[in-house]
């Protein structure tokens, strides 16, 4: 016998509920994630906000961060698309070991990374030597330098991102263009990017996200000069340790970029979940 509908409803309902050994935890770890965030929007000072914001040293750290984030993302599409095709779309001896190798800024600690590029591109080292001895070029400590920390951080963002929704496109629409003729680039121009546009908009947003908060690699490849390599999270520690109320505005700057990206890509993240 099947139960009546009006009890299948309520076994529905009830099914529902959160047992209670998983509900502690999960209202413990949303108060855990929540308060911090609660805490800065309670410690702001609202009546100074917008003479805070106008502040000449905030706004060249605005500045300054905009214009290397953006920079860093452009940076990051034109190296990090090859790459994530190479990945999602050829086989080749080693493809697991450059997978990992890719991903590891997600992990390696930012600082370290920051040191990793100063051996390698400051005056001393691996290619940055040689750029000063050819070409006269310094990179450390310099604008040029927090492009290059940022996009080295941010770059596996975009990576994996593109990479995943490659091996998510149909390749039968690449076949069908290669058998009408269609050259490879043209395939990859006219068919693929099209098809992995969603992934690489998703991808470029959470990279310069990313690239927009980055400070580990960015105070120790290129420093805290204002309005030369002084970013907004940068500002951030430098206004923490003179004026609190500076540092919290220039926080909630910061918290207000994160949630208005991630409120954009809300959709794209939990849509095929419902």
């Amino acid at each position: 016998m099947t139960a009546p509908p009006a009890v299948s409803r309520r076994r529905r309902r009830t099914d529902r509920r959160p047992p209670v050994f998983l509900a502690l935890p999960a209202l413990a770890g949303l108060a855990f994630l929540t308060l911090p965030l609660a805490g800065l929007l309670l410690r702001t000072p609202w009546g100074q906000l917008p003479a805070r914001l106008t502040a000449p040293g905030v706004l060249d750290a605005l500045r300054l961060s905009l214009l290397t984030a953006t920079a860093a993302t452009v940076l990051c599409l034109l190296l990090g698309v090859p790459l994530a095709w190479l990945l999602a779309r050829t086989r080749f001896p080693g493809r697991s070991l450059i997978r990992a190798l890719v991903t590891v800024p997600l992990v390696l600690p930012p600082v370290v990374g920051g040191v990793a590029l100063l051996l390698v591109y400051g005056r001393r080292g691996l290619v940055g030597g040689w750029l000063d001895s050819a070409f006269g070029v310094t990179l450390p400590f310099t604008t040029t330098a927090v492009v290059l920390a940022e996009a080295f951080v941010a770059m596996p963002f975009l990576i994996i991102a593109v990479e995943g929704a490659l091996r998510g496109a149909d390749p039968r629409y690449e076949e069908a263009a290669a058998t009408l003729g269609a050259s490879r680039w043209t395939t990859f121009r006219r068919v693929t990017l099209p098809m992995v546009g969603p992934g690489i908009a998703a991808g470029s947003v959470l990279c310069w996200a990313r690239a927009l908060g980055e400070f580990g690699a960015t105070i120790t490849f290129a420093g805290n000069f204002p309005g030369r390599t002084q970013t907004m999270p940068l500002a951030v520690y430098l206004a923490l340790e003179q004026d609190l109320d500076a540092a919290i505005v220039l926080s909630l700057l910061l918290l207000t970029v994160s949630v208005v990206i991630l409120a954009g890509l809300r959709d794209r993240w939990v849509g095929g979940l419902r």
